[in-house]
């Protein structure tokens, strides 16, 4: 699923004209770690972490590459209920 159209939009409102860089970092990221596209949980959690700031984006791409459970853990979606944070975040789906 990757990049999906709500968290594009946070996306393009968080890093304006770097908006399609930061969609291809969290694409090849995913196929990098998952050999596909990945849940929308995945890049979310890149987006709620980073939060418009540019290092905190970097560190979040490390970490999907090194163990993607600690980048939910890191952005407050990782057990049940994950789906309303979300939604709060990017609108609902």
């Amino acid at each position: 699923m990757a990049v999906t159209g709500r968290i594009a939009a946070v996306i393009a409102r968080q890093y304006g004209s770097d908006t399609d860089a930061v969609i291809s970092l969290i694409e090849e990221a995913e196929l990098k770690v998952f050999h596909k596209p990945a849940h929308e949980r995945i890049a979310a959690a890149v987006i709620i972490y980073a939060d418009g700031d540019v290092d905190r984006f970097f560190r979040a791409i490390r970490e999907m590459e090194i163990d993607w459970r600690d980048l939910l853990f890191d952005a407050h979606i990782e057990n049940v209920g994950w789906e309303s944070k979300v939604d709060d975040y990017f609108g609902a789906g």
